[in-house]
């Protein structure tokens, strides 16, 4: 695991431009690609002033942003080792418990399924994380929105919303023209 010094982080620079945003990103996260990736889609669904969520429009239905994030990154790790791994972990853990049925197409299909839940729990964790660094950084802001947003149980039916700032947002949609 990468160990990031403790340091304290630089201020944010209200002149930025997207190598300052770079910097910004890796100077506060472990996984600066990944964290970069989800401000881009952040700002690529933001709306008047920035912000993002709590529900995000996919098709036809509307679903968490987090939920959406994830999944428009997903694909991303397809062919990545860790989920051949996962695929693997799953087949034997089913197989283990008896649960595997005997007709592989439906065996394959339940592994399948296993396996996408598994990404998705996954995936929205990295979101998490992710959010949380550029909230750091001082790229995002983020704050609740939905049933009892002041409730003790942080998981009382609450929705994120992501804000990014306008100078980040300015930055970002203006690429690296200055």
């Amino acid at each position: 695991m990468l160990e990031l010094p403790f340091t304290q982080p630089l201020p944010v620079d209200r002149g930025l431009d997207l190598p300052g945003i770079m910097r910004t990103i890796a100077d506060h996260s472990a996984r600066p690609r990944y964290t970069f990736m989800v401000l881009d889609l952040i700002t690529r669904v933001a709306g008047r002033g920035g912000a993002a969520g709590p529900l995000v429009r996919d098709g036809e239905q509307l679903v968490p942003i987090r939920e959406w994030l994830s999944a428009a990154i997903a694909p991303s790790a397809a062919r990545h080792h860790y989920r051949k791994a996962t695929i693997e972990a799953v087949r034997r853990d089913l197989a283990s418990r008896g649960m595997l049925p005997a007709d592989m197409q439906e065996a394959e299909r339940m592994v399948e399924c296993e396996v996408a839940d598994r990404v998705r729990i996954s995936g929205m964790t990295a979101v998490s994380r992710a959010v949380s660094e550029l909230v750091k950084a001082g790229l995002v802001k983020r704050h609740y929105q939905g049933y009892r947003v002041d409730h003790c149980n942080r998981g009382a039916q609450r929705q994120a919303v992501y804000t990014v700032p306008g100078h980040v947002l300015a930055a970002l949609t203006r690429g690296a023209a200055t």
